[in-house]
């Protein structure tokens, strides 16, 4: 076992120094995505959606309004409450941790794109993430806390702001039926989230997942990550990434291998948990 857990990820590292990697769910997505490969271009290039408001007392709550509520926020919403204590993402108290990280990330990406839109805060919301004018852009970057569920995929999801400007709860939790709903024409969406490639295997289907349902939306490639990311190292990371195809005109393959080989030869972040947790998948052309 200890041979193992030393190997692997040693492997690991030799394989994306040599390669460029890219994976497909199964057959039937890739029929998915060639079927929808003639739809019409994205006007814009790139929105993204970081560091959402989980807590009525965080400071961004407005003075004189979240200090007074009683904490009436996800912990009373039984559901969502459950769903994120089985993800490890609260403690007794159901508080879902903020990720600063995610601020730094968003930013770091408008400055290199040369046309974004980003929302933050309150503004990355379930909302601003349903909306049909998405099919307008080329690239969705989501940078938030991501729910795996593998007995009941359908319960999987990415989180939003589940408060409002005055900390009143609000339903924030973008399910996987929320993504299947979407209409897309997106040639890339970035899940800079946790365990957001995996999901319950299905015989003959592959992962069914939260990935999964961006290609039935109509993304054509989606980046998404195996485990729990580091928050400092996934902005750094994504900055590189970025930074590849934006100003360096790279493909995506190439644009992560890329990051993924700046972060590794950091020594703070040198060990694969740090870089190694996203992929690519979806249509090689």
């Amino acid at each position: 076992m200890l041979a193992a857990r030393v190997l692997r990820p040693l492997t690991q590292q030799k394989c994306t120094e040599k390669f460029e990697l890219l994976s497909i769910p199964s057959a039937s997505t890739l029929a998915v995505l060639r079927s929808s490969s003639d739809s019409p271009p994205a006007m814009h290039k790139i929105v993204v959606f970081a560091d959402p408001v989980f807590e009525s007392d965080d400071p961004r709550v407005r003075k004189g309004n979240g200090s007074q509520l009683t904490r009436k926020t996800h912990g009373d919403l039984s559901e969502l409450g459950l769903i994120l204590r089985s993800a490890d993402l609260t403690s007794a108290n159901t508080r879902v941790p903020r990720l600063p990280g995610t601020r730094q990330e968003a930013e770091a990406i408008a400055r290199i794109a040369k046309s974004s839109r980003v929302a933050l805060d309150f503004d990355a919301n379930l909302s601003a993430a349903t909306e049909p004018d998405l099919v307008n852009y080329q690239i969705l970057h989501f940078a938030t806390h991501g729910v795996l569920n593998t007995e009941h995929p359908e319960l999987s999801g990415i989180i939003l702001s589940l408060v409002d400007k005055d900390g009143r709860p609000q339903e924030g939790y973008l399910r996987l039926h929320h993504v299947y709903n979407l209409k897309l024409s997106a040639d890339l969406v970035v899940l800079s989230a946790c365990n957001s490639a995996l999901g319950r295997q299905v015989l003959g289907e592959g992962v069914m997942g939260i990935s999964r349902g961006f290609f039935f939306a109509g993304a054509k490639r989606v980046v998404s990550s195996l485990w729990k990311v580091d928050d400092e190292a996934t902005s750094q990371l994504m900055s590189f990434f970025y930074e590849g195809m934006l100003q360096g005109g790279k493909t995506a393959s190439a644009s992560l291998h890329d990051a993924q080989l700046e972060i590794a030869k950091q020594k703070r972040w040198n060990f694969p948990y740090y870089w190694a947790g996203f992929v690519l998948q979806g249509d090689w052309r």
